[in-house]
């Protein structure tokens, strides 16, 4: 529209203009010495025009022939940045189709012109990575560093990565421990370094990384918990192997109180203390958690504890059998500490108990045992029979009533 206005201007300027010329168009007299030129004034303005215009078309073609050679290189370089990007998108097609082999050569051809020759880099690392070629993708990673030195972050945790994934945890470490120097905040670098430490077994390092992890919300409030719950139970093992039984005592204690309350920790270190001839302070655990939390794992953990005090145990296991008085874990601990205390009536009671109200293998093999020692020999066949047959669920093929010789 904007064009048609123009055109139509132009025509009533022009049809005035020839009106004007019509009427009256000029003379000019122009004199040079003895050298006199005459005529119209409109036919001078024309050639004044027409002249103009070639020298204006004789510029602007000497100046396209000066400048063909920048031209040239210009085309020359729009050319092969979009042969960059065409191998760019290549590269990265066949590296998600798994041909890695063609995606490192297609990634670095024209990496040096790729307007972001980061990506065709750290791109052809993984490639080379995923051909086992690890010389090729460190000096990939290196040149992904060189070609923009303040990508210093990216490039390392593409480095972490990969390490991680081919196993190389020493160097994985060297790489993380760097990247925290350069960036301490970093979320990525903070979850990477957790996955290290779990792989490498550095307990202490991790423990040491879960305030930081925890103020980050690296991870979540499940997982947290979940992560200090294995790196303390992992304390406590290597604890253990200790000689010194007081390594074991100190690591307990350093135990946050929250979570020394967990079912997990506390049988953990129960059964440490067991292990190394500790009864007494695995039963004042075991009673002290007991009786704030029931749990039918360490409520079975505790019938088999043989303190010194073997009324007391009895006694207090008794007392939590008025809020559960039948639950078949706790009467079968209870029948275990009945004979411990040499009390053979209750504790054959017990067992009975335990089975009417959830059957096991043990609470018979048990309850065999002892009616065995009692002299009720088929009682106790029968007890034997009935624990193999839990232990085993398909029946017994068909027999005759009596075999016959």
């Amino acid at each position: 529209m904007r064009g048609l206005i123009h055109a139509l201007i132009a025509l009533a300027l022009s049809v005035l203009l020839i009106r004007l010329l019509q009427a009256d168009n000029g003379y000019l007299l122009l004199g040079y010495g003895a050298w006199t030129v005459e005529g119209s004034l409109a036919l001078f303005v024309l050639l004044d025009l027409l002249l103009f215009a070639l020298l204006y078309l004789l510029v602007r073609i000497l100046i396209r022939f000066w400048s063909m050679p920048a031209g040239f290189r210009h085309w020359r370089q729009a050319r092969t940045r979009r042969r960059a990007r065409r191998a760019l998108n290549q590269g990265l097609i066949e590296l998600s189709e798994g041909d890695w082999r063609r995606a490192e050569r297609d990634l670095v051809r024209y990496a040096g012109h790729s307007e972001f020759p980061l990506v065709n880099y750290l791109a052809a690392a993984r490639a080379a990575q995923l051909q086992g070629a690890d010389e090729r993708r460190d000096h990939y990673l290196q040149m992904a560093h060189t070609s923009m030195p303040a990508a210093d972050v990216a490039v390392g945790l593409t480095q972490a990565e990969l390490q991680l994934s081919h196993s190389q945890l020493e160097q994985a470490l060297a790489t993380l421990m760097h990247l925290r120097q350069v960036a301490p905040k970093h979320t990525y670098v903070l979850k990477l370094l957790k996955e290290l430490y779990q792989r490498l077994g550095a307990w202490q390092e991790l423990a040491q990384l879960l305030p930081e992890l925890k103020k980050r919300q690296v991870v979540d409030a499940r997982e947290l918990l979940r992560l200090e719950g294995e790196v303390n139970r992992e304390r406590l093992h290597r604890a253990a192997q200790q000689e010194d039984i007081q390594a074991l005592l100190d690591v307990w204690q350093g135990i946050p109180w929250s979570l020394r309350r967990g079912e997990a920790l506390v049988s953990v270190y129960a059964n440490h203390l067991l292990n190394r001839g500790q009864p007494d302070r695995a039963e004042r655990l075991l009673r002290e958690t007991l009786s704030r939390d029931w749990s039918d794992t360490l409520g079975e953990l505790y019938g088999r504890v043989g303190a010194a005090d073997g009324t007391l145990q009895l006694s207090a296991a008794e007392g939590w059998l008025e809020g559960r008085p039948e639950n078949p874990v706790l009467l079968l601990s209870l029948a275990r500490l009945s004979l411990r205390a040499r009390l053979w009536g209750k504790a054959r009671s017990y067992y009975e108990a335990s089975i009417t109200h959830g059957p096991s293998a043990e609470a018979y093999r048990e309850l065999g045992a002892l009616l065995e020692r009692m002299g009720e020999i088929r009682e106790a066949m029968h007890c034997y029979r009935e624990g193999l047959g839990l232990n085993s669920p398909l029946p017994l093929p068909e027999l005759p009533a009596r075999l016959q010789p």
